[in-house]
């Protein structure tokens, strides 16, 4: 008797239990279609939106750099031209110029300018000065 009451709890138990799984199991299909909708209505748009932002700001930043940077960039460099070229006409040129070191070119501004090539060197103090108090 005992073990046909335990059978019937187990069977109610399984049957239950069943049940349970099948409407967690509807909620989560429920939920997966609800995600594919959303991802069709409503993120492919944000996605469009954004691939055209994005094609918009490539546009712009082209057409600054074509028409603004440019410009502003040849501008400045022949004045920059015009103005070496009349401090070389009117004798106003330093006479040392800057170099960058390492890349070779020491000897090329070596060659042509009429001051010798500072080696950026510190001379040490002279043995006999002594430090002033």
């Amino acid at each position: 008797m005992i073990v046909a009451t335990v059978r019937d709890i187990l069977i109610i138990f399984l049957a239950l239990t069943s049940i349970v799984v099948w409407v967690l199991l509807g909620i989560l299909i429920w939920q997966i279609w609800r995600l594919t909708r959303m991802v069709q209505y409503e993120i492919k748009p944000i996605i469009a939106d954004t691939k055209e932002t994005i094609a918009t700001v490539r546009g712009t930043a082209n057409f600054m750099s074509e028409n603004v940077v440019s410009p502003v960039l040849q501008t400045s460099s022949k004045a920059a031209g015009y103005r070496r070229t009349v401090m070389a006409l009117m004798g106003q040129l330093p006479r040392t110029s800057k170099v960058p070191q390492g890349d070779g070119s020491a000897a090329v501004a070596a060659a042509f300018s009429s001051s010798p090539v500072s080696t950026n060197t510190v001379t040490p103090p002279a043995a006999d000065s002594t430090p002033q108090n």
